[in-house]
């Protein structure tokens, strides 16, 4: 495993702990010692959205993410291998919109943050960047050997 792939998964372990850990702190301390946590529901909101955009790059890398197995096993070698490059060039293409209009989303939204807790909204969309940046580095790769290619559904 590479080193940057051991540390986004280090990473996404500690946000799936946090999401894990703050409703069940919300509970004990309300139900326990009758004290609110309060941006409990804030918190948690904010660790999901940053552990699904952090594990994205890492569900592409895997190849994991949902592809259509049963039709294309059924295709010629070479017609799979123009469709993978196809998945994959459509993949960069419209990751790399997404992480262009996350950047540009960010410019604007510097001075904001959240109600409750005031996190800024630049953390939201800088995971948000990271995820679409990262896919699009990891579909690059995939042009030489989607992944894809090696997993097929159908027997």
């Amino acid at each position: 495993m590479r080193l940057s792939e051991r540390v986004l998964t280090a990473v996404v372990a500690l946000l799936v702990a946090g999401l894990v850990l703050v409703p069940t702190a919300q509970v004990i301390m309300r139900n326990l010692f009758s004290l609110p946590f309060i941006g409990a529901e804030e918190l948690t909101r904010f660790l999901l959205i940053c552990l699904v955009f952090c594990a994205y790059p890492l569900v592409v890398d895997k190849g994991e993410n949902i592809v259509m197995g049963e039709i294309k096993a059924a295709l010629p070698a070479r017609l799979r291998r123009i469709i993978d490059v196809c998945i994959s060039l459509s993949a960069i293409a419209i990751t790399g919109f997404f992480a262009w209009v996350t950047a540009t989303n960010i410019s604007k939204n510097l001075s904001n943050a959240t109600p409750t807790l005031g996190i800024p909204f630049w953390i939201f969309l800088g995971a948000t960047l990271f995820g679409f940046s990262g896919a699009v580095l990891v579909h690059l790769i995939h042009l030489r050997k989607p992944p894809q290619a090696d997993k097929n559904i159908a027997v």
